[in-house]
């Protein structure tokens, strides 16, 4: 397992290269405390330390959503297998489910071809060699999937296909950044003994969303962040966005 998550990390920094314009140039070279090393042409080299935004409260789930979930966690494991059947490209999937339009058992079938089918589709000028990756939004998909984000590195070696926000929807989403932010700042003493010239903490997130209908980014780019790190990230997978919090 420690394997696959270094492996989705070297995904999620190339992730994070191609969706930030700014990413110094350099060769990112995977690490431990950090977990990556940007070595630069200057000989300047920079951290990067991820982490993933955990919902510290997470909102309470009832025994229909709790089923709902399951139903949405087996459909993604069935659109896996179904997709291995006809292709060996290793894939990290995150797939949002529409929560206006449920997808019934009747419906599971034609959903799951369908979605399997857009997925081939997309890949299918994907270069083995190279870092790749394509969001589906609904005009893609059929009713019922809102969103699939699709990516691709020649060093993920299996597939990793998830139900997004799996760890659950905040209640607070500005403090869930704010203690993400200060577990990596106790731990920054360590990073430091390899006495690099920079560091940044880079937070994934599935996607930005809230139990109540407010605008999150709006919250989170009228808040102020403090951090030891010269700069922090936030990085939303379905949106393909980066969002600085701080830049020191």
């Amino acid at each position: 397992m420690q394997e696959v998550k270094k492996q989705l990390e070297v995904l999620l920094v190339n992730y994070f290269r191609d969706c930030y314009s700014d990413f110094p140039k350099g060769k990112v070279v995977a690490s431990e405390s950090p977990d990556f090393v940007v070595k630069m042409k200057n000989k300047h080299k920079l951290g990067i330390e991820l982490t993933r935004l955990n919902p510290a409260s997470a909102v309470a789930k009832t025994e229909g959503v709790q089923a709902l979930i399951n139903f949405r966690d087996d459909l993604v494991a069935d659109m896996l297998e179904l997709f291995q059947a006809g292709s060996e490209a290793n894939l990290f999937v995150k797939f949002m489910f529409s929560e206006k339009h449920l997808i019934t058992p009747q419906r599971e079938l034609m959903v799951r071809s369908k979605t399997v089918a857009a997925i081939k589709s997309a890949i299918a000028d994907k270069a083995d060699s190279a870092f790749f990756h394509k969001n589906l939004t609904n005009h893609d998909l059929p009713e019922g999937m809102e969103e699939v984000m699709i990516a691709h590195h020649p060093e993920l070696k299996e597939s990793v296909w998830e139900r997004s926000n799996n760890l659950g929807i905040s209640n607070n989403v500005v403090d869930d950044i704010r203690l993400a932010i200060a577990k990596k700042d106790e731990k920054l003493h360590l990073y430091r003994k390899q006495q690099l010239d920079e560091y940044w903490l880079l937070i994934t997130t599935d996607c930005l969303r809230a139990d109540k209908n407010i605008n999150l980014l709006n919250k989170i780019n009228n808040e102020e962040f403090e951090s030891r790190f010269q700069q922090v990230f936030l990085l939303d997978l379905m949106r393909a966005r980066v969002t600085p919090l701080i830049e020191n």
